[in-house]
């Protein structure tokens, strides 16, 4: 079943799908009640959980999070749902995207090793149910990952399958209130104050210079003034600082591993 979700697209969405309604008795088209309402980061999840809603006590053994400015092969699913078939604690997964740079060329965004596309996840529906669903909060694709990982489950993406995001990240809303954004997520997943110290200074190099790491630091100092509180566990916290070091170890030895 697909259910897609008109959530006040400005690009005809509701009316291209209804053409294909009667002639398709897999799709279903919801309209989300919270359209109009600017929520960045949790907009599309309380869509999602409108459309999940939608499905009742329909029995399924995968559910996908997509997005509609994402084209891939044919074979996509099919080749992503052989990799789960062939690995029963596998609970999130997916391939990974390629977004167009300024000269017009295709280029992979890079992921940590455990981290699926927020815009394409498949998730095995025990992992689904027994983290809870996604968080209606900034940071979701994060905090889905961390609490299958707490849980025993497996978590990545698989290089080989690949899909071309049509919208940069971060265009909606600009580079500088994305990192802002990232920087409160990050304190509100409970990251390590070591990898963020080095990923504050690592954006200092990378554009817009100097001020988006600003923006990131900004985004962090302000949830901790405010005190707000964490969307994860002690126990997930832990164990996502403990996947931060992991990284930083792996560079590390990949630097020595080099002189």
């Amino acid at each position: 079943m697909w259910v897609i979700v008109d959530d006040g697209s400005k690009d005809s969405t509701a009316e291209i799908v209804s053409r294909y309604i009667d002639f398709h008795p897999f799709l279903r088209l919801v309209h989300n009640p919270h359209t109009g309402v600017r929520q960045t980061n949790s907009a599309e999840i309380r869509a999602f959980n409108v459309g999940y809603e939608s499905i009742g006590e329909t029995d399924y053994d995968f559910i996908v999070k997509l997005d509609g400015d994402l084209s891939f092969e044919p074979d996509y699913f099919a080749k992503l749902l052989g990799r789960f078939n062939g690995n029963d604690r596998l609970g999130i997964a997916s391939g990974v995207y390629l977004e167009m740079d300024g000269s017009g060329v295709w280029k992979e965004v890079a992921m940590p090793s455990y981290h699926a596309a927020g815009a394409c996840k498949v998730i095995r529906r025990e992992c689904f149910e027994e983290i809870g669903g996604f968080l209606v909060a900034r940071g979701w694709d994060t905090v889905d990952e961390i609490r299958a990982m707490t849980r025993g489950w497996k978590t990545g993406h698989f290089r080989e399958l690949q899909m071309k995001h049509h919208k940069v990240e971060g265009s909606g809303m600009g580079a500088i209130r994305t990192s802002v954004m990232h920087g409160e997520i990050y304190y509100l997943t409970g990251g390590s104050k070591l990898f963020f110290l080095l990923k504050v200074l690592h954006r200092i190099g990378t554009k817009p210079y100097v001020v988006g790491a600003l923006a990131l630091l900004r985004g962090y100092l302000k949830a901790m003034w405010g005190r707000k509180t964490p969307v994860v566990t002690k126990a997930e916290a832990r164990c996502y600082r403990s996947l931060l070091h992991g990284r930083l170890m792996g560079q590390v030895k990949r630097l020595l591993a080099r002189s």
